[in-house]
């Protein structure tokens, strides 16, 4: 039997759309002042550091990215799709993308201010999410700070619950459980930001950020 491939699939999935998943988020954070407050407090805990490197992980296109640099934060992006890291090193030749995996980070232990995780976990399979947040923790420096956006499930009997995202199978977590993963991986929650739908939200589902800081 041959096993299936979830990366790999995502990865193609996301490599077939990356160009109209561009045009259609460009603009985002434009008509988002919560997402763009939540994002400032990132960057002011991560600047505190003093190095203030960050890894933006599952960067897309490199838009949020770029956001943080001009927020005054050095970030990198990483994605596992060839397709987005390459339109946003064209859109952002400044900045320094890199093809990777979130299950194996090519970052030395310890180096970073911040990571950042903005609904590049919701591709995960459940039993593969403490995998990635042990890389999150790997590479974060005593006192640094996660910042991971997904969707809310609905039930908290129910913990994960997946949804028909356009591109590829997606999950949605119950905040509390995975709030309770990262503590497991050696990250505190220290703040919870948690964002009713939109009208024009494509999934009336709530927009959860958590912030959490290595000890």
């Amino acid at each position: 039997m041959v096993e299936h491939d979830a990366p790999g699939s995502t990865r193609e999935a996301y490599d077939a759309v990356a160009s109209t998943y561009a045009e259609m988020f460009r603009d985002t954070l434009r008509d988002s002042p919560l997402d763009r407050a939540i994002l400032g407090a990132f960057a002011e805990v991560v600047r505190a550091r003093g190095d203030g490197r960050c890894a933006d992980l599952g960067c897309g296109p490199g838009h949020i990215t770029a956001h943080l640099d001009e927020l005054g934060v050095a970030a990198f992006g990483v994605d596992a799709s060839p397709a987005m890291v390459e339109l946003a090193r064209q859109a952002y030749p400044g900045l320094r993308f890199d093809v990777g995996s979130m299950t194996g980070l090519d970052i030395a232990d310890g180096v970073l201010g911040g990571v950042l995780s903005r609904w590049s976990v919701i591709h995960t399979p459940p039993p593969e999410l403490p995998v990635i947040l042990a890389e999150f923790h790997r590479v974060l420096a005593p006192g640094g700070h996660l910042l991971i956006g997904f969707s809310a499930s609905e039930d908290p009997s129910h913990p994960t619950q997946v949804f028909d995202h356009a591109v590829a199978p997606a999950y949605r977590w119950w905040p509390d459980h995975l709030a309770a993963l990262l503590r497991e991986s050696g990250l505190t929650e220290v703040a919870r930001m948690v964002r009713e739908p939109e009208p024009t939200d494509r999934r009336q589902f709530k927009a959860i950020h958590l912030l959490a800081r290595k000890a």
